[in-house]
């Protein structure tokens, strides 16, 4: 039967000549195939034992084949493409071919003691980087996980801490991660469905409740003397010591959050978006504020490597100095975002900006919000969004508040692209203004709407917060017996999936006899009816009268 000829494998080491030798044993292979008298074996044999001749003969050639990292050739001078074509069960050419492989292990082994070796490691340290912390070595991390550091944020000693006790308290957390992993996996897979808390649950509550008893009794006399000479001492180089202040549940929770921010922080700096803290924007100067970011934003380099960026308030341009700033101040006549007016009651407005019309105010207002926003990735591709753009108006113009963006033509009804509330205006009712606003649009809209994902840490609170603040409304205004979370959709423009996680988490749906109940808890909405009181008229609201806005049609 005839030999299949295989393809060949890349690595020949074939010059392009050929001695007489490997001729006459090539025209003899071929011949001996198409009659079928020579058995391969042998044939194979014979090349190999020539082969290991040659060898001994050329010790230059050898040589130079122990240096070359290609494959063993085959008697046709390419490399082998199958183990079919190596005969290891002759006695000869094995013993031949382990000559030759101790040999040449033995020349390599020669030639590789004069190298210099590789430093194999998983993390790269610019050694000439230091923590900016006053006093510190770099060495140790807040995560316990790294053995040294370049940014405040992983410094032990500016968060009062050795590098000894930030690796005790990585291991603690890791044991209560595992523990907490192994609760995860034996609960049931239908868990949702039943509402009421586990025995261990409730304990776990109480627990938590007794800790924090004592969490607003404030300081004595002595503790604030230490505090105070610890601010005097370190100043800003120092975080403030956080003792007594509250609970140490609470305190533990905050700690958490730092090491798993610090190690967020490491992680993106050894995948190289950030290069030990020196392209990252530290603070920007906004209006009359100083602004200390959260997260990185690709900004040029040349404006990420300064620590500090100014950035007008009503244009949104950015700039190197002060004095830059300054100049552009007295030049720049924008006093509100561009744009239609779409809202306005009180000091509090709303601007309609079209991605298209506005594209460079867009994108800087994007690369603004990425500095506050963790999973933010739209940054210049602003053509197919409206951006929605709050303002608090006074004597000298539109401050910025928040924004959300919206897509023109959103398939899945996604009422918000991405959300924002600036850090200066943060726990003042302006986010939750914001959420209201973007269903008050769906409502004129006629659909029912529903946020991006993924969320925010913070837009998830507060979308939270909206959802169940929506629901109780409507619960307390509700005066039939029969409700429908189809209605409820309908009525406020909140998504039935959001509406049913909401309820849920009020433990305010059962399920009971292969059906959903909804519970009118009437403990939550008193709750909420004695804040709406306390809370008295607020302007935090939004005025569905003071809208003066029509659906886009087709763009």
């Amino acid at each position: 039967m005839p030999r299949t000829r295989q393809r060949p494998l890349t690595g020949s080491v074939s010059d392009g000549t050929e001695d007489s030798d490997s001729s006459a044993e090539r025209e003899q292979t071929n011949s001996s195939e198409s009659d079928g008298n020579m058995p391969k074996r042998q044939r194979l044999t014979r090349a190999s034992t020539r082969l290991s001749q040659s060898s001994q003969d050329t010790p230059d050639l050898k040589r130079a084949a122990d240096h070359d990292e290609s494959p063993p050739l085959t008697p046709t001078g390419n490399a082998p493409s199958s183990e079919s074509e190596l005969d290891i069960s002759s006695p000869n050419a094995s013993h031949d071919e382990s000559q030759s492989k101790d040999q040449a292990n033995r020349d390599s082994d020669k030639d590789l003691s004069h190298r210099p070796k590789r430093r194999r490691c998983h993390e790269t340290y610019n050694f000439n980087m230091k923590c900016p912390t006053p006093g510190c070595n770099s060495l140790g991390h807040l995560t316990g996980k790294h053995e040294r550091h370049f940014a405040i944020s992983g410094c032990p000693l500016y968060h009062n801490l050795s590098a000894d006790e930030c690796k005790v308290k990585a291991v603690s957390r890791e044991k209560q991660e595992e523990e907490m992993k192994t609760q995860d996996e034996g609960n049931s897979r239908h868990a949702t469905r039943h509402q009421t808390p586990t025995p261990k649950q409730s304990r776990y509550k109480e627990q938590v409740a007794e800790m924090r008893k004592g969490r607003n009794s404030g300081l004595q006399k002595e503790q604030k003397e230490k505090h105070m000479e610890h601010r005097q001492t370190y100043g800003n180089t120092r975080e403030p010591l956080l003792e007594n202040i509250t609970s140490d549940y609470d305190l533990e929770l905050f700690r958490k959050a730092q090491a798993r921010a610090s190690e967020d922080l490491e992680k993106l700096r050894i995948q190289g978006q950030i290069t030990e803290g020196s392209n990252m924007i530290k603070t920007i100067v906004f209006g009359r504020y100083e602004l200390d970011t959260w997260y990185h934003s690709p900004y040029p380099e040349e404006y990420a490597r300064l620590g500090r960026l100014y950035v007008c308030e009503f244009c949104l341009k950015y700039m190197k100095s002060q004095t830059i700033l300054r100049r552009h101040m007295a030049k720049c006549v924008w006093k509100h975002p561009p744009g239609d007016e779409v809202y306005r009651k009180g000091s509090i407005s709303v601007f309609e900006v079209d991605g298209k019309k506005n594209k460079i105010y867009c994108q800087n207002l994007c690369l603004l919000a990425k500095l506050f926003l963790d999973h933010k990735t739209l940054y210049y591709d602003v053509e197919p969004f409206l951006f929605y753009v709050m303002t608090e108006a006074d004597n000298t113009g539109c401050h910025l508040v928040g924004y959300f963006s919206k897509e023109k033509n959103s398939f899945l009804n996604y009422n918000v692209s991405c959300i924002l509330t600036m850090p200066q205006y943060m726990r003042q009712g302006f986010g939750k203004m914001l959420i209201d606003f973007s269903y008050l649009l769906s409502k004129v809209e006629e659909k029912v709407g529903s946020p991006e994902r993924p969320l925010s840490d913070l837009g998830l609170i507060s979308y939270r917060s909206y959802w169940k603040e929506v629901l109780l409304r409507y619960m307390h205004n509700f005066q039939g017996k029969e409700i429908s979370i189809k209605e409820i959709s309908q009525e406020t423009a909140v998504n039935p999936v959001d509406i049913v996680s909401t309820l849920q988490s009020l433990q305010m749906l059962k399920y009971w006899k292969g059906k959903h109940l909804v519970l009118k808890r009437q403990d939550l909405i008193d709750e909420w009816k004695a804040k709406e009181i306390k809370r008295g008229n607020s302007n935090k609201t939004i005025d569905p009268s003071s809208l003066k806005w029509t659906p886009p049609k087709g763009t």
